[in-house]
């Protein structure tokens, strides 16, 4: 069935060389949160300038609800960075790999990390951390 209200997550990768671009959608998304423009869109995480988990380069995280994905997928695609966008099932590889979209160039993510099958960590942290 199809759940417009399932958890879904979107890491932003950047370079050194991009960061400033990073910061200026960061900062959009963060507003767009804020004032609630994008209702659906509930955590807007800090930028990382290093190795987080799977994610090998620079990123940050953003969580929203499904439904948001017409809103949100315009201007990830509009940014010119590297984006993964996926779901939050009791299955980290998976999410992270066969139900995964790629915005521009996919990275080669460290799949050691992810959580086994039936206990994705992610899916209790949704909307509130981001790592």
């Amino acid at each position: 069935m199809d759940d417009p209200g399932a958890a879904y997550h979107a890491h932003i990768y950047y370079t050194a060389g991009q960061r400033a671009q990073a910061e200026d959608l960061h900062r959009r998304l963060s507003h767009a949160k804020q004032t609630g423009q994008i209702a659906k869109l509930l955590l807007v995480g800090q930028l990382r300038d290093g190795k987080v988990g799977p994610h090998p380069i620079p990123q940050f995280e953003i969580h929203f609800r499904k439904e948001m994905l017409p809103l949100i997928l315009p201007l990830l695609e509009a940014s010119g960075l590297t984006v993964l966008v996926h779901p939050l099932t009791d299955d980290d590889l998976a999410d992270h790999t066969r139900l995964a979209h790629w915005i521009g160039k996919p990275i080669e993510l460290d799949l050691s990390t992810l959580d086994p099958p039936g206990t994705n960590q992610g899916v209790a942290r949704f909307g509130r951390t981001d790592f």
